[in-house]
């Protein structure tokens, strides 16, 4: 006799979820390798990188649509003036943290980008109170002191406001929370593929527009293949970590965002050399204290939440 069908269905479940766990350090690793891979695009620069991405994005999407019949996914998604009005509010975000993160990268500020999403947990509690009027609890109001402070301290420390950092916080922020009024009706790729359509006739403009001034077609193929690749950098990881969420506990993807902010701040740190003056540890370390106490305050709401069986 062969094994009951619970067992082979358990069987088949637990060998998905092997690749939960190597699917999200996928995913997160190359987020956080980023900063090694728009340096290759120079010439071109931040919005002329944007907009190749966002036009190759969109031919990457489409392909991987069809392979994974999500198509009518798709569609469904562009028919609905709601979800298509969200999906264009989401667009417009994350072009705008694209083009900052591409900038900082080329201008030598991957640490500020690293802070920057070190920082987006605090800046997701906030938004929470300003605008969802959620109440917090006293460790979270710890966190949120902590990361007010590493802003006060960077700002005093380093002769400015950190306007990277912030700005890549603010706009991942957002870009969560109106990314949150979706919900589960809009699967990650047929979402991704809504925002690149709205950014890409804006992108192609841009293109046309920069004619003879523009990188694609001046720089030998090399340059033109690396530009095109750019889309399957920016849908790849998204993919994997879609499947990556459907596997793993919500507290282990918790823990893994931290990932892709710690490589880029090593990346910034030890390959590209940039300079660490004391008031920047000081921030960074305030910053992980807020860290710390979000998470912990996290798994520790998760345990007093009782299961259904």
């Amino acid at each position: 006799m062969g094994p009951p069908r619970e067992t082979y269905r358990d069987a088949v479940t637990q060998h998905r979820d092997r690749w939960g766990l190597p699917l999200g350090i996928g995913a997160f690793a190359i987020w956080g390798g980023m900063p090694l891979f728009f340096p290759l695009l120079q010439p071109a620069g931040a919005v002329e990188v944007v907009a190749n991405r966002i036009v190759w994005s969109l031919v990457f999407c489409l392909i991987a649509l069809a392979v994974l019949r999500q198509l009518g996914d798709f569609r469904t998604a562009l028919r609905s003036p709601r979800t298509l009005g969200t999906l264009a509010a989401a667009s417009a975000l994350v072009v705008v943290n694209w083009v900052v993160y591409v900038h900082a990268v080329l201008t030598d500020r991957v640490i500020d980008a690293a802070l920057g999403y070190f920082i987006n947990p605090v800046i997701t509690v906030l938004l929470g109170v300003l605008i969802l009027r959620e109440r917090l609890r006293p460790v979270q109001w710890v966190a949120v002191a902590c990361g007010v402070a590493s802003v006060v301290v960077l700002s005093t420390g380093l002769g400015g406001l950190p306007w990277i950092s912030l700005c890549l916080a603010l706009s991942f922020g957002l870009y969560g929370l109106v990314k949150n009024r979706v919900g589960r009706t809009v699967q990650a790729l047929p979402g991704l593929a809504v925002e690149t359509v709205v950014a890409t006739p804006f992108a192609i403009a841009y293109l046309v527009w920069l004619g003879d001034s523009g990188t694609f077609t001046g720089h030998g193929v090399g340059h033109s293949l690396l530009l095109m690749s750019a889309g399957v950098i920016t849908a790849l990881p998204l993919l994997m970590f879609s499947a990556a969420a459907r596997r793993l506990p919500l507290s282990v993807v918790g823990m893994l965002q931290y990932l892709a902010p710690a490589l880029q701040f090593l990346v910034g740190l030890l390959v590209f050399g940039e300079h660490m003056p004391p008031a920047r540890w000081v921030g960074f370390f305030l910053v992980w204290v807020a860290l710390v106490l979000l998470t912990a305050d996290g798994i520790r709401q998760a345990r007093t939440v009782p299961r259904v069986h």
